[in-house]
């Protein structure tokens, strides 16, 4: 059976490093930094800095579920279809 993880390599802060996320980590991922008007490598560097436990894909795997939930709390309380984006802040030390 093929691993659904897939390596990266990554630029943090002017350091080549890689993660291991599934496409669907990933996807959402970049789709965040879409959201907040940041590159990918920007949001990659605000969650390490962050991060208070673990490696950086697990951090990456609890920031991309922070800001599903967020979503979905917010748009079930307003009632719509929001595109609600938390700050890096919000997401990584809930």
């Amino acid at each position: 059976m093929k691993s659904s993880i897939v390596k990266r390599s990554v630029v943090i802060d002017g350091h080549k490093t890689s993660v291991s996320l599934e496409n669907a980590f990933w996807s959402d991922l970049k789709e965040i930094a879409r959201a907040q008007e940041t590159t990918l490598s920007n949001l990659l560097a605000k969650i390490d800095e962050t991060r208070q436990h673990g490696n950086l894909c697990s951090a990456i795997r609890l920031f991309v579920l922070a800001h599903a939930m967020d979503n979905k709390t917010q748009t079930s309380a307003l009632g719509t279809s929001s595109t609600f984006s938390p700050s890096i802040d919000d997401a990584v030390t809930t």
